[in-house]
């Protein structure tokens, strides 16, 4: 019987490293499903979904852990699926750098029921000043019960304090 497996792994960055797990996943017969990776500092960085034969997971995370230097976790995928009256949008983030944005933002969501599915964020140069600008883009989805005016007024409160830029995007198709 086939199961699902959520998989993150941590190691330090190196050419070849995503062949080395892919390889190794595709050995034991496993199909890699999804993943989302990135290199961050000197660490390279990943969370991945493979369907496998329960019989071969052992396998499998022997020989994962076979591979020099990576560390990785492994867990049931129980994902269940997503209620039909969830909204999703995209939130573009931009502004001054300094603590405590991700803080503000992340609990005027958590406040509105709001879910982060993904979030992505950097610290890059403004162009005339060259003084640190914090980007995030984040993908959430939005409870039926959400009032995206009123989260809007939430977050643009905070964004006058923080000196950000909040913009929406609702995501078609869902």
């Amino acid at each position: 019987m086939q199961i699902p497996l959520v998989m993150t792994i941590i190691s330090p960055d190196r050419t070849g490293l995503v062949e080395s797990i892919a390889r190794a996943v595709a050995e034991h017969g496993g199909n890699w499903l999804e993943s989302r990776m990135c290199r961050l500092g000197g660490e390279f960085a990943g969370i991945l979904r493979i369907e496998i034969l329960a019989e071969k997971k052992p396998a499998l995370l022997a020989a994962l852990q076979q591979i020099s230097g990576l560390n990785v976790t492994v867990r049931a995928d129980e994902s269940k699926v997503a209620p039909a009256n969830l909204r999703q949008t995209k939130l573009e983030l931009v502004g001054h750098d300094r603590p405590g944005i991700v803080r503000d933002i992340s609990a005027a969501l958590a406040r509105a029921g709001v879910n982060v599915e993904e979030f992505a964020s950097e610290i890059v140069s403004a162009p005339m000043s060259g003084e640190d600008l914090f980007k995030a883009q984040a993908r959430l989805q939005l409870p039926e019960s959400c009032d995206l005016a009123a989260l809007k007024k939430d977050l643009e409160k905070i964004a006058a304090d923080l000196l950000v830029d909040v913009s929406f995007a609702e995501i078609s198709g869902t």
